[in-house]
């Protein structure tokens, strides 16, 4: 049996055109992140991950999360967070204790300081979501920007799914 040399649609590299749109979307996604990134830190003082980290712990149940499942719930390994946890816990943004359940795992409560500086943070960060994105697209533009950013994160569960791949 010969094998064909055509390539199969999935597998065929990328037109001149969509490597374009490609470019233009990283560019651009990473253009808005850095921005609002610089934002957060001037006008509250609080990074980036800091704000992940509080706003996933501001959320759970008793404002608590044993680590492992906060790593997972942002999308950080556990290393990083470790190392970051330790630099919020030195600015007494959270407080880290041995899990009663396990005792290989930590739980991470949110303190009252990083509860105030979550909520300092938020307002402005809001504001600067809605003036850098929301007010830059048309209803049906945001809209589509919502579908997209669905249909990307379905795919990339299937495929990540797919050890075939």
């Amino acid at each position: 049996m010969q094998k064909s040399t055509t390539p199969t649609p999935s597998r065929r590299s990328p037109t001149a055109d969509e490597l374009n749109t490609w470019r233009t979307f990283i560019e651009t996604t990473d253009a808005l992140r850095s921005t609002l990134a610089s934002r957060l830190q001037s006008e509250s003082g609080v990074s980036p991950g800091d704000y992940a980290v509080l706003l996933a712990l501001s959320e759970a149940e008793n404002r608590t999360m044993r680590s492992s499942e906060l790593a997972a719930h942002i999308g950080w390994e556990r290393s990083r967070l470790s190392h970051h946890l330790g630099r919020m816990e030195k600015r007494g943004l959270v407080l880290r204790d041995e899990c009663l359940t396990d005792n290989r795992g930590a739980e991470i409560t949110v303190t009252a300081d990083g509860a105030e500086a979550f909520r300092g943070a938020s307002a402005p960060h809001l504001r600067a979501i809605r003036e850098l994105f929301v007010d830059a697209l048309t209803p049906d533009q945001l809209a589509a920007a919502g579908e997209i950013a669905d249909a990307l994160r379905a795919h990339l569960a299937g495929v990540s799914s797919d050890p075939a791949r």
